[in-house]
């Protein structure tokens, strides 16, 4: 037999202590040879880098959507809201006329507990509607086209476009119009037409 240590047997490269083979230390280089070139990291950096800020920029851009998303269903929630409450005041609002028609009548005819009746059912619906953001058309001066409707002019002292009557009052819910104001337009003074 030859001088081996026990642990090596012919044709198998020799074991370290826990029977795993050893490896046979690295040949350090020569003076004119170079190490093997190694990956260049800063490319794998640089494109890791560019993945990581595409998914950060589609995160962002998603969060913005959905945040756009939100604010625009509550302005379609607010929007709903509003057009039902005009639509309910638009159909209440034939009676606060009539009630307003009942009164001036049952004064002229001398009826004063009717009158003064079904004046507290009409206070009493103004108010509520009130609250609910109703307001009067102004018709005090000159006839705005915006909120006013001319169902005709006729001469008068005033000077012309000046409403001088109103014949069905006008009104306003928030900032829309509800139903224009129907008023009687001045044409200006009946000497100057002739």
């Amino acid at each position: 037999m030859t001088d081996r240590p026990p642990h090596w047997s012919a044709g198998q490269p020799p074991r370290g202590t826990h029977g795993v083979p050893s490896r046979p230390p690295a040949a350090a280089p020569r003076e004119n040879e170079t190490l093997a070139p190694q990956p260049d990291l800063s490319e794998e950096l640089a494109a890791v880098t560019r993945e990581r800020d595409e998914y950060l920029d589609a995160l962002q851009r998603l969060k913005a959507e959905f945040d756009n998303y939100r604010k625009r269903v509550a302005r379609e929630q607010d929007a709903a809201r509003e057009r039902a409450a005009e639509r309910l005041v638009k159909d209440l609002l034939p009676m606060l006329d009539d009630l307003e028609r009942a009164v001036e009548h049952a004064v002229e005819h001398g009826e004063v507990k009717l009158a003064d009746g079904v004046r507290l059912v009409h206070r009493a619906l103004a108010t509520m509607l009130t609250r609910e953001g109703l307001q009067e058309v102004e018709t005090e001066g000159a006839f705005d086209p915006h909120s006013q409707e001319a169902l005709l002019s006729q001469p008068s002292e005033e000077p012309e476009g000046t409403v001088i009557q109103v014949v069905q009052k006008g009104y306003r819910l928030g900032d829309r119009v509800l139903r224009p104001a129907r008023v009687v337009v001045s044409s200006g003074s009946p000497a100057a037409e002739e």
